[in-house]
């Protein structure tokens, strides 16, 4: 889809972005951040709920929907839209990441990745067009390409090699997107920039790929252990060197300031499975820092979790919330998830409204100051 982004605002103080991406199923204004529901579902909340807290767009996972229900299954009953009863755009990731997290049930080829099931042990394979195919049939609004994902630490060589193994994958995926009326059709493929710590190799990754002019791009392999600052300096290794008419999206992470850092490198999109994981949990976050639930002091509190955060948890008090965590009551989880997951998608509407007034720069260090202070004060 030709001219699917524009680019609405730079910030004068840092390299963040305003921007505005247009898809198949919607409108997605960035920054933004994507509720993850690998397997068809944002765990313990329904798309109503998605909705109601302003959610844009939501992840599903191509190795897990096509491990069950199926791809095809989904495809003749209308897609994975339909199937889930979410009418907004979807973004799959292609399965590149178990190829990292599932490390003793694959096997590297440069055809692709032969893997072991993780439920029962049979054997599949994702290459490219495995990959691209599975994802037509989901209907998915923006495919990832497969790819390598390095470990951390990683020998150079070995991080070489993956780059080139990803590059050769991205470029199959782009041609049988082609092919195959993929992206004639609207739906938009991304591209992964590797590289692991090595600033020279994801520079080279990075204008290999952008010379193959993709809808989108993603910065891969980070957050697969290293310190943040390692992380962050990745990022911004990585970042200068993708097209500015295009989507930058960091993939699997992080935490509210590490967002609120990177948009200030220049990425536009982020997903995470933390703040619904940790709800699960009894963890909830705030401006001033992470809350646990469970600790006394909230026993008879009878406050919200944050003030002027409106939505369906809201009308819920600490004390209430804190006695279904320790009660193992499924209702904490819808709760808190719709709590951590709106306040995630506030903070990147904060963002949003800071760089259309100009002050991003001061606005994001200010907020992550109070944070911080906050969380070590708790």
């Amino acid at each position: 889809m030709a001219g699917h982004f524009d680019l609405l605002k730079a910030d004068s103080a840092t390299a963040a972005r305003r921007g505005r991406l247009r898809t198949r199923h919607g409108v997605i204004e960035t920054p933004i951040f994507m509720p993850v529901g690998t397997q068809g579902t944002v765990k313990s909340i329904t798309p109503t709920h998605l909705h109601e807290i302003g959610a844009q767009i939501i992840l599903g996972n191509t190795y897990h929907l096509n491990l069950r229900p199926g791809s095809e299954l989904i495809r003749d009953l209308g897609g994975l839209h339909k199937f889930m009863g979410w009418n907004g755009p979807i973004l799959t990731d292609s399965g590149g990441f178990q190829v990292f997290s599932l490390a003793k049930l694959r096997d590297i080829k440069d055809e692709g990745v032969a893997f072991q099931s993780h439920l029962d042990g049979a054997k599949l394979f994702l290459g490219p067009r495995e990959v691209m195919t599975i994802q037509q049939n989901l209907g998915s609004d923006i495919a990832m390409v497969i790819d390598e994902c390095p470990p951390w630490p990683c020998e150079r060589d070995a991080c070489a090699k993956a780059v080139a193994r990803s590059y050769r994958w991205a470029k199959q995926c782009r041609e049988i997107a082609t092919d195959n009326g993929f992206l004639a059709a609207g739906h938009h493929v991304f591209a992964i920039v590797q590289g692991s710590t090595f600033d020279d190799l994801r520079r080279e990754a990075a204008e290999s790929l952008a010379a193959l002019d993709f809808p989108g791009y993603a910065v891969g392999g980070v957050s697969v252990g290293e310190p943040e600052p390692e992380m962050l300096k990745q990022v911004g290794a990585t970042t200068p060197f993708l097209p500015a008419d295009k989507p930058r999206y960091t993939m699997g992470l992080g935490t509210p300031t590490q967002i609120l850092k990177m948009i200030a490198l220049g990425v536009d999109m982020f997903d995470c499975v933390l703040p619904t994981r940790v709800a699960r949990n009894g963890l909830v976050f705030t401006p001033d820092g992470p809350m646990n639930l469970r600790n006394e002091r909230y026993r008879t509190d009878p406050k919200p979790i944050v003030e002027g955060l409106n939505n369906y948890t809201a009308n819920f008090s600490r004390a209430y919330l804190r006695h279904l965590t320790l009660a193992g009551e499924i209702l904490s989880c819808t709760l808190l998830t719709i709590h951590n997951l709106h306040f995630y998608l506030d903070l990147m509407a904060q963002a949003r409204a800071h760089l259309e007034a100009g002050d991003y720069g001061s606005w994001h260090r200010e907020w992550i100051a109070r944070y911080e202070a906050g969380a070590t004060a708790r």
